[in-house]
């Protein structure tokens, strides 16, 4: 079943956590994820795989479901051949996926130990994501403002028509960025978050992190703010800054720690992704905790298990 409540409502009341890396997670599916479009190719080729995936996460303990729909975009999907009817056919699935799974999991003889409620957040990917090329780790494409939100504004719409619980702006490698997807999501009646990709205590492009975060203060329709996709040791001084200019909850999802090889393609560096260190991210104020690349369902489990202990009397 949907959820009874909305996603404000339920971080109102605890931490609940997020999903792992949705394409390691297709990997060890044995998916090719070689394709430009990532895992967003198996929206139309194999998405019976992204269904399974996210019920991987779902058994693993995660309440809330990302969706496949990062690096999937009208222009993504017109280099493939596929027309713009399609292509929003495709986005709106990637919610309804999740969905799927989610309610899978709670519905009826779905079992004791099953969850009451899974939330789905429609992943929101940076412009880079689209290009392929590594650029949502550094930002600064050359666009205006305008153009970024020109770009963001269709797909925003198309996955908002198929009512998510929230849309998730993640990976998002500099404020100015932040600000178009701010304009693109306004009057789509779906409530936000806004994460960034941040390193050495900055924006990917080299902002502070007080001034990215402070773009969502005094909106209503950002329920929370935070970090993604970077060294899991950034994570807890980003989600007290986050909370301490917004006033707002956080959302914290790292990497593994490892790091992304544009060129070759390929994760370098050891696995770095403590789980333990999310009892002080929540202590912090984040009040969505997960992972994101190279965090599969194992290590989620164990998360929700550090987590669940913590409140435990």
């Amino acid at each position: 079943m949907r959820p009874v409540r909305t996603l404000a409502e339920a971080l109102g009341t605890g931490v609940l956590v997020l999903d792992g890396g949705l394409s390691n997670q297709l990997e060890a599916q044995g998916c090719d994820l070689s394709d430009a479009l990532w895992s967003a190719r198996l929206l139309a080729d194999a998405p019976e795989q992204i269904e399974a995936a996210h019920a991987a996460y779902v058994r693993a303990g995660a309440r809330v479901l990302i969706t496949s729909s990062y690096q999937a975009t009208f222009e993504g999907f017109a280099r493939r051949g596929t027309g713009r009817e399609e292509a929003a056919r495709l986005l709106a699935r990637s919610v309804e996926l999740a969905r799927r799974a989610g309610e899978g999991a709670t519905g009826e003889g779905a079992g004791a130990g099953a969850p009451e409620e899974v939330w789905v957040a429609a992943s929101v990917g940076p412009y880079g994501a689209m290009l392929a090329d590594g650029s949502e780790y550094r930002g600064r494409y050359g666009l205006s403002v305008g153009a970024l939100e020109r770009f963001h504004r269709p797909r925003i719409e198309v996955l908002a028509e198929a009512a998510p619980d929230v849309l998730a702006l993640e990976t998002v490698p500099d404020v100015e960025e932040a600000d178009a997807l701010l304009r693109a999501v306004e009057g789509c009646g779906v409530p936000v978050w806004l994460s960034y990709t941040v390193a050495g205590g900055r924006t990917r492009a080299g902002q502070e992190l007080a001034e990215a975060f402070a773009v969502v203060a005094g909106n209503e329709q950002v329920v929370a703010v935070g970090v993604n996709c970077c060294d899991p040791a950034e994570a807890g001084a980003a989600v007290e800054l986050a909370v301490a200019v917004t006033g707002k909850p956080a959302v914290v999802y790292p990497n593994s720690g490892e790091r992304w090889d544009a060129r070759a393609r390929g994760w370098r560096g050891d696995m770095a992704f403590d789980t333990a260190r999310a009892v002080d991210w929540a202590g912090g104020g984040a009040r969505l905790v997960g992972g994101c690349c190279r965090v599969g369902p194992a290590t989620i489990a164990a998360l929700a298990e550090e987590l669940a202990a913590d409140r435990s009397p």
